[in-house]
């Protein structure tokens, strides 16, 4: 029970402050009269102010309450590291053992694990969520058991008492770590740039671990490189992206006996490769309706740079004037089918027939870009079965078709074959077809297949469009010249810009569109694994390796022709290896290394400048583990062996009692009598009245 005299005036403050001024200056006109009886008059008039300003004694009765010492437990990946793990629950049963000790004080506990989608360890953020939980009042201090490698330092709360940190892991711990210091997002195909990246050893490392370490570097999981380097230099390693779309990049250093983890020895970066200008030559034979759809096509596009020629005027309309003068400008043909020929990503004959323009010589050149990899679409009209057909040049050897002179012309709607239901160029195309279905053409350039696949096919199942790989490179044939009645939205039209877009990506090999493909999309820990073939056996089986090593066996189900898929849930973050047959693929679930082992050297670093302002401090585990005392409130609450809480006597007020002192009568009483005795004394000392 605690009293207390309380004050509950009967009239306002400030009128009691008044009549208080008025009572002094009588005071000290009765001094100044001489009064005998001046400090009986003073009492008089005090028990009149007292008895308005209404004292009473307030007794509480008071319930003491438990000091509280929240305690953090670190349970991270890099916890996991070395011994950490027992050094954290030893701790934390010497800790519940000691706030066990201590008088009227309860400890509560609570676990942080990795932050979700690799936000690394969130301790702060935990700390900030207990205290929040619990009254400031009764909050004695802080404990946070962990190795110190913390991601949101910034988020640090305001705290009512010391902080303590216990820091796990060993002063003699050392580790190798590979880090990427600068990747680009983007890179131009075949042109070589520069990857900043460092290996480097921290910790107390030992003299065995050398100077020097093999960096191994593989691009889409293809044969790796390996370079010997130096370590804790920054590096500047050359590399080229072969092909377009996304490129993971793989970086490994082989472990090392005695380093925490091999978490951070591997690292992967993705790269999208991009060509820095597409090169396309058009070249176009007699005029027709459809001319303009290649051409209208590729200027599109502001990557890519078009030439193109049309020849205007055949030789066969004699005139006098000279062949190479039959164009508006000269034709270069020698510049760009014998010096520059290779400068091209694709070469386009729209309706083209040997006129005396290109020498067979030329036509060689192009047989011979294509073995070395170019590409070459030949969009076919009625010349091509005729006596100057390109077909009756050495272009013969690598055209997957043959013609037979014979053009077929009646209405008919193009269709896809089996084959091009599942390749990629041509898969669901017939979702894109307007009601009623695709548009009729009317022109079949009779043609029979040699090589290749026949993706769509028109009357009688003759060939329409054939695609073929030859050497290093591919060619297409377009059996027909009347795509453009498509465009032209003809009986409903038809995917005229889809189709001749996904053919002029799949000429320039676009990843894409490639008929056999290994490809995942990554979603938090979920892997959506697809697989395209245009084989008519179903895939085998999907073997997944993470990055611990362990190998799972899947099985892909097909989900539309050609397209085959499988889900995985991903165990752990790091980087997984996809085989399927002949196919690989590398996928990072989250970063190849996970944020909790960028950094795994235990350190109170980052710690250090939030728990010295609560006067806590940074305490090592390894020496042993430090009894807890109690310290008084802004003393320094950390020493040699020991750490402090500051207890903050917290009570809970259950029962309150106000009792006046005095009645007002009673103070009435007390202030006559006093007025009454100072009257009699100074009339029998004869004092002047006032």
């Amino acid at each position: 029970m605690i009293g207390n005299l309380i004050f509950a005036p009967l009239v306002a403050w400030w009128l009691v402050a008044a009549l208080a001024g008025a009572a002094l200056v009588l005071l000290v006109l009765a001094l100044w009269r001489g009064l005998s009886g001046w400090w009986l008059r003073g009492l008089a008039l005090l028990a009149v102010l007292t008895a308005l300003a209404n004292p009473s004694l307030q007794e509480e009765q008071r319930q003491n309450l438990s000091d509280i010492v929240i305690l953090v437990v670190d349970e991270s990946a890099s916890q996991g590291l070395g011994d950490r793990r027992v050094q954290t629950e030893t701790a934390v049963a010497a800790v519940q053992a000691e706030i066990a000790l201590l008088p009227n004080t309860e400890l509560h506990i609570r676990r942080v694990g990795d932050g979700e989608e690799d936000a690394g360890t969130l301790l702060m953020t935990a700390l900030a969520e207990a205290l929040a939980e619990e009254p400031r009042a009764r909050v004695a201090g802080a404990i946070l058991i962990t190795d110190g490698r913390v991601h949101d330092p910034g988020l640090v709360p305001n705290l009512p008492a010391p902080l303590q940190v216990l820091l796990t892991g060993s002063d003699k711990d050392w580790d190798r770590r590979l880090v990427v210091k600068d990747a680009p997002a983007f890179a131009i195909i075949g042109e070589e740039f520069k990857l900043d990246l460092r290996v480097e050893d921290v910790g107390r490392v030992p003299a065995s671990a050398g100077k020097e370490v093999d960096l191994t570097i593989s691009i889409d999981a293809e044969e790796p490189a390996t370079y010997r380097v130096n370590l804790n230099e920054d590096l500047e390693l050359p590399v080229k992206l072969l092909h377009g779309g996304a490129n993971v990049l793989q970086f490994s250093v082989a472990p090392v006996d005695g380093e925490l983890t091999d978490r951070n020895n591997a690292t992967a970066v993705q790269i999208n490769g991009v060509r820095d200008r597409l090169r396309v030559l058009l070249v176009s034979g007699e005029p027709h309706a459809g001319e303009r759809v290649w051409r209208n096509l590729l200027k599109s596009d502001a990557s890519v740079d078009l030439v193109h020629f049309t020849i205007l005027r055949p030789p066969e309309k004699q005139d006098g004037i000279p062949v190479d003068e039959l164009s508006l400008i000269a034709f270069p043909t020698r510049e760009l089918f014998v010096e520059k020929i290779k400068d091209f990503d694709l070469i386009i004959f729209d309706r083209y027939s040997m006129r005396g323009i290109l020498p067979m010589s030329y036509i060689q050149n192009v047989v011979d870009y294509v073995k070395d990899g170019g590409t070459v679409l030949v969009a076919a009209g009625p010349e091509f079965g005729t006596v100057d057909s390109l077909y009756r040049t050495p272009l013969a050897d690598i055209l997957p078709v043959a013609p037979t002179s014979q053009v077929i012309e009646e209405g008919y709607r193009p269709k896809l074959t089996e084959l091009g239901k599942r390749h990629p160029v041509t898969e669901g195309l017939e979702a894109l077809a307007p009601e009623g279905g695709w548009g009729r053409w009317f022109r079949l350039i009779e043609v029979e297949p040699v090589a290749g696949q026949v993706l769509m096919s028109g009357p009688n199942d003759l060939p329409l469009l054939v695609l073929n790989r030859v050497g290093l490179g591919r060619v297409a044939v377009l059996a027909s010249d009347q795509a453009w009645l498509w465009g032209r939205g003809y009986e409903g039209g038809g995917p005229q810009l889809e189709l001749l877009r996904r053919l002029a990506h799949w000429m320039l090999k676009e990843p894409e569109l490639e008929e056999e493909t290994l490809t995942a999309e990554v979603k938090g820990e979920a892997m959506t694994i697809t697989r395209r073939s245009v084989l008519d056996e179903p895939p085998g089986p999907l073997t997944i390796t993470g990055p611990d090593g362990v190998e799972v066996t899947v099985e892909t189900g097909e989900v539309s022709p050609g397209k085959y898929q499988a889900l995985y849930q991903a165990k752990v973050l790091g980087l997984y290896r996809l085989k399927q047959g002949d196919l690989e693929r590398v996928v990072a679930v989250g970063p190849a290394a996970p944020r909790e082992f960028v950094e795994t050297i235990a350190s109170g670093e980052l710690l250090e400048p939030i728990a010295a302002p609560t006067h806590g401090g940074i305490t090592r585990l390894e020496p042993g583990i430090p009894g807890i005392r109690a310290v008084s409130a802004g003393r320094l609450a950390v020493g040699r062996g020991w750490i402090g809480i500051t207890p903050r006597e917290a009570y809970l007020t259950t029962d309150v009692e106000v009792t006046t002192l005095l009645p007002a009568w009673a103070w009435l009483l007390i202030a006559a009598g006093f007025a009454v005795l100072a009257w009699l004394i100074e009339g029998r000392k004869g004092g002047k009245a006032v």
